[in-house]
């Protein structure tokens, strides 16, 4: 499969998963009784389950069928998309709209860059991900300090590393190119290009979405 036909695979699942995320997270929002279900669910399961499907996906990726591949990714967009409906609750539509705008357009800027640069952004991964596990490890940290200046200068951190991820995993597919099965790896890309959106765009809504009333 020529990288042209990955990409369009690729972006085309990408902005299924995110279709189907929002969605989600509008319906529920908007439906008392499948809310009320949502929320009786401790959020510490939704992660088990989105950390399992993205560690089940990564070790297997290269030997599942295509299909088991579209069904975990679907899966994990969807259940991305209950957790997301505590947003439609806590922020303005129009105000996630206009955060999605900015986030697409920076997203589509570094994934430019990252398909046209002919710098090895692979040399950069070790940094991207230890500085994704510090701000992990602080993020933690400040829920209980509660220091707001931190918390913005750990979400500014947060935009530049996952800027950098998406040019670095646009880059990686076209690196990938020879080692996977064509389709899966469109759904792989798929799926990194995804988390990449997701997390940035948190990142801008805590800095620029605004919240109800």
């Amino acid at each position: 499969m020529e990288l042209r036909e990955i990409y369009s695979k690729m972006f085309s699942w990408m902005f299924l998963g995110l279709l189907v995320t929002f969605l989600t997270g509008y319906a529920v929002s908007n439906s008392y009784d499948i809310l009320l279900m949502v929320v009786q669910v401790p959020f510490l399961i939704y992660a088990i389950i989105e950390i399992g499907l993205v560690i089940f996906f990564s070790l297997k990726i290269r030997t599942m069928s295509s299909l088991t591949a579209k069904i975990c990714f679907m899966l994990y967009s969807f259940v991305t998309g209950l957790t997301f409906s505590y947003l439609f609750l806590a922020y303005e539509l129009y105000s996630l709209i206009y955060v999605f705008g900015i986030t697409s357009i920076l997203f589509g800027t570094f994934a430019l860059i990252g398909h046209f640069t002919k710098i090895d952004l692979s040399k950069f991964s070790t940094f991207l991900f230890m500085g994704l596990l510090a701000i992990i490890i602080c993020s933690l940290i400040n829920m209980f300090v509660g220091n707001e200046t931190f918390d913005l200068v750990l979400t500014i951190v947060g935009i530049v590393i996952f800027l950098g991820y998406t040019a670095y995993d646009i880059q990686k597919v076209k690196y990938n190119l020879d080692t996977f099965p064509g389709e899966n790896l469109a759904i792989y890309g798929a799926l990194e290009l995804y988390l990449d959106f997701i997390n940035l765009f948190l990142k801008l809504l805590s800095l620029f979405g605004k919240r109800r009333d």
